[in-house]
């Protein structure tokens, strides 16, 4: 299968001016050169080029649309394969009929993530970049993009090389000391095998340090927003989203059910909830809206809780302040272009050490504190520079976690004066540790399972 020519639309399904139907493979230019009407043959097509033309039926020789090619000669293509690329109307049928067309003519359709894993397999890319491009696609903020994109150009997959070789060398080392001590090598001492294997140890832990920001990144943040009703829950998902998600009136109860939407504040991706208000209600349909919110509640990574600061706190409210302490939470007092009926200093009291902002969301005043406060609560209140490598995947994680693992087994070997061909074993594993990440070590089903998450054309 991984000889097939294979073919697939790279652009979503839908009206559009331009759709990408994106084919790969060692029979790509013979196969699109039966279906294409041109001034040449793509045969005779230098690399590179972009040709206008139309697209042939194959039986009945009609043409099925105005098209323009592009040819790409390996080796410099995406998939390190022969490449064509033809740009076509986009709409469902004239996209549907050249898929077709190429289907007939010997091509095959592509599986999901095929295009990419052929760039793996062909050694354009290691895995670790294979699985940056899906995180690019899904990417919801300008920075969440910018670190997929940095990790896509390699910047992880070359620490990770670098601390392999470093791991090697040492191995290689001790080999010969262990195996050969008749021959004369520098002596790999105890002290200086401990201080090269903290030294890894370090870098490990600083690649570990950018994982919580990384992730989230990557994954957003699930925030939940909840609140008495009618506090200005829907108002604060409409300003974050700076467009109106939710419908907002003065009536108690109008929020029936979750809503969700992506917002981007100061380039962290929100995965922001408005719930229904949280009270006792009779109303059978706002009761299951309250069980909901309750379930967000318990699901979030962040509860955003907004109090009314025209109205004095009662037992809800209590309920809801005490409940928060147990979450990352920030407490919103909304409405401040009203007359206070509110105890602020009771609200300290309940909340202890998490923030409170105030905000008015009508006159649209307090809205960049609670951003602020959000990416403190997230980031630490660092900003790390735009250079950083940040780790962000979860399996890129879980990995690294392992290695470090693997050292700290060399380090404690070392100290207790363990034989050194039983480090070696901790070395080794933390070498093939990292190895997985970029795909140098890594099982096939594995490699499956990852390209199984993108989508068709990609």
């Amino acid at each position: 299968m991984e000889t097939d020519t294979i073919a697939a639309i790279s652009t979503p399904v839908g009206e559009a001016g331009i759709a990408v139907i994106r084919v790969s493979g060692p029979e790509s230019i013979p196969i699109v050169d039966t279906l294409y009407k041109g001034k040449a043959s793509l045969k005779e097509a230098d690399t590179h080029t972009v040709h206008y033309g139309h697209i042939l039926e194959p039986k009945s020789g009609d043409t099925i649309d105005e098209v323009l090619v592009t040819v790409m000669k390996k080796p410099r293509t995406f998939t390190r394969e022969d490449v064509v690329e033809i740009s076509c109307h986009g709409g469902m049928v004239p996209v549907q009929g050249v898929l077709e067309a190429l289907l007939s003519a010997g091509a095959r359709l592509a599986e999901p993530g095929e295009f990419t894993k052929r760039a793996f397999l062909n050694g354009r890319i290691d895995l670790s970049q294979a699985e940056a491009v899906i995180d690019l696609i899904r990417s919801k903020t300008d920075r969440a993009a910018r670190v997929a994109m940095h990790q896509a150009e390699g910047r992880l997959s070359r620490l990770v090389r670098r601390l392999r070789q470093e791991i090697l060398e040492m191995l290689a080392h001790l080999a010969v000391n262990v195996d050969y001590p008749e021959y004369d090598a520098e002596e790999m001492t105890a002290q200086l095998l401990l201080d090269r294997v903290r030294s890894i140890g370090k870098e490990i832990d600083g690649l570990l340090v950018t994982a919580r920001q990384g992730k989230i990144f990557r994954e957003g943040i699930a925030t939940v927003i909840i609140g008495r009703p009618n506090v200005g829950k829907s108002s604060l998902l409409n300003a974050l989203a700076q467009e109106n998600k939710a419908i907002v009136t003065e009536i108690p109860g109008t929020t029936r059910d979750v809503i969700e939407e992506y917002v981007n504040v100061r380039g962290i991706p929100l995965r922001l909830v408005d719930t229904a208000g949280i009270r006792e209600t009779e109303d059978v349909v706002e009761r299951i809206g309250v069980e909901r919110s309750h379930q967000a509640l318990n699901e979030a990574d962040l509860v955003l809780l907004l109090l009314n600061y025209a109205e004095p706190l009662d037992e809800d409210d209590r309920q809801l302040l005490r409940l928060i302490r147990e979450h990352s939470a920030i407490v919103v007092v909304n409405k401040t272009d009203l007359e206070p009926e509110l105890d602020v200093g009771e609200v300290k009291e309940l909340i202890g050490d998490l923030p409170l902002i105030t905000t008015s969301l009508k006159e649209e005043r307090g809205l960049d504190q609670l951003e602020e406060a959000i990416s403190d609560l997230f980031m630490e209140g660092k900003a790390r520079s735009a250079d950083a490598t940040y780790v962000s995947n979860a399996r890129h994680i879980h990995l690294l976690q392992q290695a470090r693992q693997n050292v700290d087994d060399a380090i404690r070997g070392i100290e207790s004066e363990m034989p050194l061909d039983m480090v070696e074993i901790d070395l080794k594993n933390a070498w093939e540790s990292l190895g997985e990440i970029i795909g140098d070590a890594v099982a096939e089903d594995l490699i499956d399972q990852i390209f199984s998450q993108f989508c068709l054309g990609k």
